[in-house]
C-alpha cells in the first residue's frame, strides 16, 4: 500500500484579535508557528502539519474553513486560541466547516516565568481564557471535534494528536474508497446484508458489484512470465509445501493461485478499488476460491470481506490505512469456535482461507488442502498463527437507521497446544473483560461474526474515528459490565433515532 499520509495535510489555525496591537500579533504568529512546527516534527504524527496565518476576524475564519473543505489534501484542521479570540467571530466558520476538527488546548510556554510575569505576558498568553471561549461556541453550535489538552511538546499530547491524525486519514480514505463486490452475498445470511446507498451517504464509500467472470477474464489474461516471477517470490518469502514447488504434483495449483493474485491486482488497480469481496457460492469460471491472493492483498492494505461482506471489507481497509507504518496489521477475522474450560476461556478465530499474514512476524507455510465448499479445485493458502499481543476486533452492523460499530479489546495469545491438523491461518484470543461478559455484550449489540482484527490500531483511534464520523461505537473492554452495556445500547438507540429527525 502506498503511504496514505504522504499526500495529505492538516492545517494549523490560530485564533487571536487586534485588541493588543500589531506587535502582539507578530508574537502570536511567531509562537503559533513554533507550536505547529513542534507538532510537524513529532515522530508519532504521520501527517504533515501546515501552519496558516493567524485569524482575527470572522470573514477570514469562514474563508479558511471553506478552503479547508474544498482542498482534497486537507484532511483536518487543528484550532488553537492563542490570545483571547472572541468566539462570535468563529460562528460562521465553524458552521461551514465539514473537515474534521481538533481543538488543541495548549499555550506557548511550558513553565510560568514566575519572577517576571507582568500584564504584557498575561495579555499575550490567554489560551486558558481563549480556548474556553472557543469550546463554548463549538458546544453551542453542536460542532463535532476532538479536544487535546497539554503542551505541544508533551509526548502524550503528540500521541493524542497522532491518533486523531490517523483517524482523520481513515475518514478521508472512506470518502474516496471504491469497493468491488465480485458476485453477491452468501445466500440467507443476514449480517452481511446492508444499505449500500446509506453507506455512501454516511461513510462516503462507493460499493458496487461486478460479475465474477469479469474477474475471470482478468485472471485468464495474466501472462505466464508474470506467474513465473510471482511463484519465485512465493518460494523466497514462504515455507512452500514440497508438493507445490516446481516439479511437485500440485505445482500447477500454486501457479493458478499466483495467476489469481495477479488478475485481482490488475482489476483492482485498474478500477481504483481499495477493497473487495468474494463469495464461495458465486465463483463463475474461477478454478479455486481465492485464498493466497486475498491474504496477500490484505497484507498490502486492501480491504476484504468474505461471502460478499462489504461492511467488513470497509473496516479492513480503514484499519490498514489508520495503522500504516505501525507494527502489527489488519485482517478479516471470524469467531469460529471456543475453548470453554472454566478459567481458560478463549476464542479461536479464522476463516476458510482468508486471514492476513500482516498479523504475524513468523514465516507462514504455503499449503494446499481440500475445501469442502465452493465446488472447485483445492485452493492454496498461507497457514500461520497470529502473534500474541494486544488487539481490537471491530464489527459493523446495519441497524436500519444507522450503522453500529462494536469493538472488543482482546489479547491475542498462543494456542494451548499445537494445531497440526488445522490447515488455515488463525488467531486465538482472550476477550476483555472476560469471555462470558464479552460474548453476552457482543450478542446484545447484534454485532457480526465477521470482524476486522487490528493489532496496529488501538481502541482510542477507533473512538476518534467514531467521533469524527458521528458513528455509534459500542465498546467492550476491561470496564464493561453486562448491565452497563445494555443501558448504553438503550441510550444509543434513543439518541440515534432522535438524531435522525422527522
Amino acid at each position: 500500500m502506498d503511504n496514505p499520509f504522504e499526500t495529505r495535510e492538516i492545517w494549523f489555525l490560530t485564533g487571536s484579535q487586534g485588541l493588543y496591537g500589531p506587535e502582539t500579533l507578530d508574537q502570536v504568529a511567531e509562537q503559533s508557528r513554533t507550536i505547529a512546527e513542534t507538532l510537524d516534527a513529532a515522530a508519532d504524527i504521520p501527517v504533515r502539519i501546515v501552519w496558516k496565518p493567524v485569524l482575527t476576524d470572522r470573514d477570514a475564519i469562514r474563508e479558511t474553513a471553506l478552503a479547508a473543505n474544498a482542498d482534497p489534501a486537507c484532511i483536518g484542521v487543528i484550532a488553537w486560541m492563542h490570545t483571547f479570540s472572541p468566539a462570535k467571530m468563529w460562528i460562521q466558520g465553524l458552521d461551514a466547516l465539514t473537515t474534521p476538527l481538533l481543538h488543541l488546548h495548549t499555550q506557548a510556554n511550558v513553565a510560568l516565568p514566575w519572577d517576571s510575569i507582568d500584564m504584557d505576558f498575561m495579555n499575550l498568553n490567554q489560551a486558558a481564557h481563549g480556548d474556553r471561549e472557543f469550546g463554548y461556541i463549538a458546544t453551542r453550535l453542536g460542532v463535532r471535534r476532538t479536544t487535546v489538552v497539554g503542551h505541544a511538546s508533551d509526548p502524550a499530547v503528540q500521541a493524542d494528536v497522532a491518533r486523531w491524525a490517523r483517524a482523520a486519514t481513515g475518514w478521508a480514505e472512506l470518502h474516496q474508497l471504491r469497493l468491488a463486490r465480485f458476485g453477491d452475498n452468501m445466500r440467507n445470511v443476514a449480517v452481511t446484508e446492508g444499505d449500500k446507498t446509506e453507506a455512501e451517504l454516511r461513510l462516503g464509500v462507493s460499493v458496487n458489484t461486478w460479475g465474477v467472470n469479469d474477474l475471470v477474464a482478468a485472471v485468464d489474461a495474466v501472462e505466464d512470465a508474470a506467474v513465473d516471477a510471482l511463484v519465485a517470490e512465493y518460494e523466497e518469502l514462504y515455507d512452500v509445501a514440497p508438493a507445490l514447488r516446481a516439479g511437485g504434483d500440485r505445482h500447477e495449483s500454486l501457479r493458478y493461485g499466483a495467476r489469481q493474485e495477479l488478475g485481482l491486482r490488475s482489476f483492482l488497480e485498474g478500477g481504483g478499488f481499495g477493497a473487495f469481496t468474494t463469495n464461495f457460492e458465486d465463483l463463475g469460471g474461477l478454478r479455486q476460491l481465492p485464498g493466497l491472493a486475498v491474504q496477500r492483498l490484505m497484507a498490502d492494505g486492501y480491504g476484504f470481506g468474505a461471502e460478499g461482506d462489504w461492511k467488513t471489507a470497509i473496516l479492513v481497509r480503514v484499519a490498514a490505512v489508520m495503522g500504516h507504518g505501525l507494527p502489527g496489521g489488519a485482517s478479516l477475522m471470524e469467531d469460529y469456535t471456543y475453548e470453554l474450560t472454566p478459567g481458560q476461556e478463549k476464542i479461536l478465530g479464522a476463516h476458510m482461507l482468508e486471514v492476513s499474514p500482516s498479523l504475524t512476524t513468523a514465516t507462514p507455510t504455503l499449503e494446499i488442502h481440500p475445501l469442502g465448499i465452493g465446488d472447485r479445485e483445492d485452493p492454496v493458502r498461507l497457514v500461520f498463527t497470529a502473534d500474541p499481543g494486544p488487539a481490537v476486533v471491530v464489527a459493523m452492523s446495519d441497524l436500519r437507521e444507522r450503522f453500529r460499530l462494536t469493538a472488543n479489546v482482546v489479547e491475542v495469545v498462543e494456542p494451548d497446544a499445537p494445531l497440526p491438523k488445522l490447515p488455515v491461518a488463525r488467531a486465538i484470543w482472550e476477550p476483555a473483560p472476560d469471555f462470558r461478559t464479552s460474548a453476552t455484550c457482543w450478542l446484545a449489540a447484534g454485532a457480526a461474526h465477521h470482524t476486522v482484527m487490528s493489532t496496529a490500531v488501538d481502541l482510542e483511534t477507533w473512538q476518534v474515528l467514531a467521533e469524527i464520523g458521528d458513528l455509534e461505537l459500542a465498546v467492550i473492554d476491561e470496564d464493561t459490565t453486562v448491565r452497563g452495556f445494555a443501558q448504553e445500547l438503550r441510550v444509543n438507540q434513543v439518541f440515534h433515532r432522535l438524531a435522525q429527525g422527522f
